[in-house]
């Protein structure tokens, strides 16, 4: 099988065989794994693990989409989280989102197109009382206002 998304599978057959040892109960771990390389589930990836693995395709799909933390499409490598929950809702969240959508140019859910910001909308980011909330890969912003935005997404390169 040859990879057309730059998929090394030397590199897969390290982690599924040395780390693994070719373990199907290992899957979830294997997936963290993967995508903790690519930023993401490339198609290619997920077919050799179930080949390897000796998996049914739609299983390695079914485990894929289940979990929120795995994503089919290629993602930014700058994750914007922006929290549209009802305590930051209360607090101009809609002004927040649609500022972050007009500075990187994409509606939530999107990637732009230098691959550097996945804008993201999420329900909650567990700070109530901070809203409204922005999360930038592991950094949290809060009490965050409209003319704040450009630069803290200006110190993500």
């Amino acid at each position: 099988m040859e990879p057309d998304n730059d998929v090394d599978l030397m590199k897969l057959d390290t982690l599924i065989e040395e780390k693994y040892q070719n373990n199907p109960e290992a899957l979830v771990m294997i997936l963290q794994d993967v995508s903790a390389e690519y930023n993401y589930l490339p198609q290619d990836a997920l077919r050799y693990v179930a080949e390897k693995l000796d998996i049914p395709l739609s299983k390695m799909y079914s485990v894929a989409t289940f979990y929120t933390a795995f994503h089919l499409e290629p993602r930014g490598r700058h994750i914007v989280s922006q929290c549209v929950g009802t305590a930051c809702h209360v607090r101009g969240a809609v002004k927040i989102k649609d500022r972050i959508s007009n500075l990187l140019t994409v509606k939530a859910g999107e990637t732009t197109g230098d691959m550097r910001y996945t804008f993201e909308s999420v329900r909650c980011l567990g700070c109530c009382s901070l809203g409204p909330v922005v999360k930038v890969d592991e950094d949290v912003y809060s009490n965050v206002e409209t003319d704040q935005l450009q630069g803290i997404l200006e110190e993500y390169h």
